[in-house]
């Protein structure tokens, strides 16, 4: 199964179904399941405003940005359907970003000249611990069948 290495907490962020849309700098023709691999690499809070991290606690249900260090990290965490890919231009009408949730938008990078891919039937699984790799690469290591 292809998968693709996705920071925290932007991973976790689509295993619990707040994050439909993985915007990256290069487009895909690829369509079809996907593996959701937490990276390993710690997340780094200090790039944030406190406001914009509560954001983020918020939708991966914690109760304050303190647990960021507590989500799965180098695990294939979720498996997914990715079902488009597009110019995030196709987003923005009169120069503002539309069709898209206040979350999407903080939870995404829509500069013009990225992509914005499509994800649905998100299925969390229980983490299974694997080496990540940048752009897509194939995972062995289940279905998808350990849904939690």
């Amino acid at each position: 199964m292809k998968a693709i290495t996705i920071l925290q907490p932007w991973a976790s962020l689509i295993a619990c179904g707040a994050k439909q849309i993985e915007t990256r700098s290069w487009a895909t023709k690829y369509r079809g399941p996907i593996a959701i691999h937490a990276g390993a690499k710690p997340f780094d809070t200090r790039t944030y405003f406190d406001r914009e991290l509560y954001r983020f606690a918020d939708a991966l249900g914690q109760p304050d940005i303190y647990g960021f260090d507590q989500l799965p990290f180098g695990a294939v965490i979720a498996i997914a359907e990715l079902v488009d890919c597009r110019p995030t231009e196709s987003f923005v009408f009169s120069g503002t970003l539309r069709d898209i949730s206040e979350n999407e938008i903080a939870f995404g990078d829509y500069t013009p000249g990225r992509y914005a891919w499509i994800l649905a039937n998100v299925r969390p699984i229980k983490p299974v611990p694997a080496k990540g790799m940048q752009r897509f690469w194939e995972w062995g290591g289940g279905t998808g069948s350990e849904t939690v």
